[in-house]
């Protein structure tokens, strides 16, 4: 019996809901009613400083239900969805008519059946029309920007170098600053939130620690929001990667599964009951796990995950073994031609990171395995040494193993998640919150 590797597996796509954070950071609470709107204080040049902590989760708000069974089912008749939801028809009736008047949903009557009478036989879909959201995710060298749907389809998208600068506060301003000259390409569409989505641990109120950026409290949060004019949510890379795929499959909720990704750093991410686990004390932190035996990787002999696995590992390795290669790209373009000395690295890669999964999993024994990251999807040749590592060293023998079909768009995917999140959770409350 082998693990099988799937890299047919359904597409990240939808984020997964949410909690809204109870106030914004650094303003002060009150009833709603009674506090400024954000176009209002946006206009007074108050800085729009509302920053959620995502929870990653499938929300089982009635709002969020029904948004929820509008995405995947829509267009979707009121009865239908209360048996898809479990809500009663008088709640699901509520709810739709809030959502309809927020401008979430719409009615198809295009679609009501002949002879149709009454509003409560006309289906209802999710408006992709009017609304977007803004996802960003921070990486090691690059930056992407994106706007998104209500479904968590990439409308746009633009990569820009990670600027590099004095300060963490420099840094997030000049992204901020880009993301911000983007959205101006949708001035027809109104933007809701932002999402941020970045390696390190993520506190309350968007504060990271990020090593490999040498960042330390980074205000991540408070920077992005004062200079997009945007509620934004922050939360670790992976986790965010881990909720898309959560929300691809709700069905899910009912198994568990280990998120592995790999690409300049490798991190974990675990679910179970339709939660992405979050440590108190921020992610698990794998770079640093052995690699076991080696040949061509770590040329400085580290014995380190990361330093021999990462892209720029692979890289090092490869420029010690005499390939002229500046990236991984060359690498890989140097095994597609046929050099048996970049083929032998990335076979040794995928031997390396099979072992650590197949070990990582054996610790949480999941459901199901999902790799996700350019070190799976970029050379999925070495896909066969992956598995085979995997089933020599895991205790079990036949795991359900399965690559992300999102591919080069995991990260844009990662920021989407966390830009949809507090829609997908309290849709109505998010909406209050960016009146």
């Amino acid at each position: 019996m082998t693990a099988t590797l799937d890299h047919r597996s359904t597409a990240i796509s939808p984020a997964s809901a949410r909690t809204v954070s109870a106030a914004p950071v650094g303003t002060r609470s009150g009833p709603a009613r009674t506090s400024p709107s954000r176009r209002e204080r946006v206009r007074k040049g108050v800085p729009d400083i509302h920053v959620a902590t995502p929870q990653l989760q499938l929300s089982s708000k009635p709002a969020a239900l029904v948004l929820r069974t509008a995405r995947l089912a829509g267009p979707v008749f009121r009865d239908e969805a209360a048996e898809q939801t479990g809500l009663s028809v008088s709640t699901v009736n509520r709810q739709v008519g809030a959502l309809l008047k927020a401008g979430l949903l719409r009615e198809r009557a295009d679609l009501a059946p002949a002879g149709a009478i009454g509003r409560p036989r006309l289906p209802f879909e999710l408006n992709v029309a009017d609304f977007l959201t803004l996802g960003i995710h921070i990486g090691y060298k690059v930056t992407s920007i994106t706007t998104h749907d209500l479904y968590h389809r990439v409308v746009g998208a633009i990569q820009i170098e990670t600027p590099v600068a004095d300060t963490p506060a420099d840094v997030l301003i000049a992204i901020g600053q880009s993301a911000r000259r983007f959205l101006t390409r949708w001035t027809g569409r109104r933007v809701l939130w932002a999402g941020v989505a970045l390696g390190g641990r993520v506190a309350t109120g968007g504060l990271v620690d990020h090593p490999r950026l040498g960042w330390t409290a980074a205000p991540v949060g408070r920077v992005i929001a004062e200079t997009v004019g945007l509620p934004v949510s922050v939360a670790s890379h992976v986790e965010a990667m881990a909720s898309a795929e959560l929300v691809v499959n709700p069905e899910q909720k009912k198994s568990s599964f280990l998120y592995f990704y790999a690409r300049e750093m490798v991190g974990t991410a675990f679910c179970v009951d339709g939660t992405v686990h979050t440590p108190a004390a921020g992610p698990p932190v794998i770079g640093h796990f052995p690699t076991g035996p080696t040949t061509l990787l770590d040329p400085a002999k580290t014995g380190q995950l990361e330093a021999a696995a990462s892209d720029t590992g692979v890289v090092t390795a490869a420029q010690a073994l005499g390939l002229r290669v500046v990236d991984i790209e060359g690498v890989h373009d140097s095994a597609r031609n046929g050099d048996a000395t970049a083929r032998a690295l990335l076979e040794e890669r995928a031997e390396v990171l099979g072992r650590t999964v197949a070990l990582i999993a054996d610790i949480f024994n999941p459901d199901h395995i999902v790799l996700g990251g350019q070190a799976f999807t970029d050379f999925p040749a070495t896909l066969p040494t992956v598995a085979k590592a995997l089933k020599a060293t895991s205790v079990v023998a036949n795991r359900d193993v399965r690559v992300s079909h999102s591919g080069s768009t995991v990260q844009q995917q990662a920021a989407g998640a966390v830009s949809l999140d507090a829609i997908y959770a309290d849709p109505l409350e998010a909406l209050a919150v960016t009146a």
